[in-house]
């Protein structure tokens, strides 16, 4: 590459990349081989649409929109989460897929509103068969161990905050919190348990993670089950997991809510959500809703940020080192 985007003349347009040559030779050789991978196991890779009638009701993502489609609202895909199960409904078997993401305003040293996922799903498998897959394929992209750490989201609390996360009280988790972060709060809603276990996890528990290699934080509280299935215990858990290295989120996955019931009560109580906070409504997807309806297989499910993943191999300190025009040059 010529120069980067810092060192063009006072004035000048800005229409260098931001990444650098080796940058964006790492990326596609990382991208070959991850087809590689999955091409060996027989995963099917697919692709679907990025703008759709639909999005996800969760009201922690802000998605964008474009107004083709004869005045109704078209949306950019925050994951390509729903088309994909109507796949495996239809009987794709397992697949997956590399795509283009787009979340509103998140942008910042390891966001850009448009990024780069991989996703994947895989009949038959539940979270501990999905993590033994995905330490597998990064210990083909960065040489870990195959044997990741693994601690569930109590025992990570445990560790490295001195908090119980399930059994605590509102005010117990507000005092953790502040025994452990001076951190400035504001525009938080302070009666929220949620609230309080993410501040904690994001300030306190999340620099501390997969500091010597790969580790995965699983059974996370039934409250934050989003698309992941409750196991019904003592204390009900959340069948997902996150995966961490160097302090980093780099994954998110599910054994998946697989009942359209189940599913479309999850709608309801985020769109509740919604109203409640005065953000946009969003309509529940009603074409994976008939797909569930149809026969969803058992399934669990899994989505890499590729760009967060490309930053931790090549030790980047921005996700700008490894975009060729992120969102302030496009």
């Amino acid at each position: 590459m010529a120069r980067p985007l810092a060192q063009q003349r006072p004035g000048a347009v800005g229409w260098r990349p931001t990444a650098s040559l080796a940058q964006l030779q790492r990326r596609a050789a990382m991208l070959q081989q991850i087809r590689a991978f999955f091409a060996a196991r027989a995963v099917l890779e697919v692709e679907t649409p990025l703008l759709s009638h639909n999005t996800t009701t969760d009201p922690h993502i802000q998605s964008m929109t474009t107004g083709a489609g004869a005045g109704q609202p078209r949306y950019l895909q925050t994951s390509p989460e729903f088309a994909m199960k109507r796949l495996l409904a239809a009987g794709s078997g397992a697949i997956f897929q590399i795509c283009k993401a787009f979340r509103d305003d998140e942008s910042g040293s390891w966001h850009n509103p448009e990024f780069t996922l991989l996703e994947w799903y895989r009949p038959g498998f539940d979270c501990q068969a999905l993590m033994d897959e995905v330490a597998i394929l990064l210990h083909e992209l960065l040489g870990t161990a195959t044997s990741c750490e693994r601690l569930t989201y109590a025992a990570a609390f445990e560790r490295y905050a001195a908090c119980d996360p399930h059994g605590a009280t509102l005010a117990e988790l507000q005092q953790c919190f502040r025994q452990h972060c001076a951190a400035e709060l504001s525009g938080i809603d302070r009666a929220d348990r949620d609230v309080w276990l993410d501040l904690i996890l994001v300030h306190v528990v999340e620099p501390q993670l997969g500091r010597t290699g790969p580790t995965f934080i699983y059974d996370y509280p039934a409250s934050q089950a989003a698309l992941a299935r409750i196991r019904d215990e003592s204390v009900p858990v959340a069948e997902r997991f996150e995966l961490y290295l160097k302090g980093v989120e780099l994954a998110n996955g599910y054994h998946e809510v697989t009942a359209a019931d189940e599913q479309r009560r999850r709608f309801a109580a985020d769109r509740a959500q919604r109203r409640a906070q005065r953000l946009p409504d969003v309509p529940a997807d009603q074409r994976l809703l008939a797909a569930m309806a149809a026969g969803m297989p058992d399934c669990a499910g899994v989505a890499l940020g590729l760009d967060r993943l490309l930053m931790v191999m090549t030790q980047a300190a921005s996700i700008d080192e490894v975009l060729a025009f992120p969102v302030a040059i496009a």
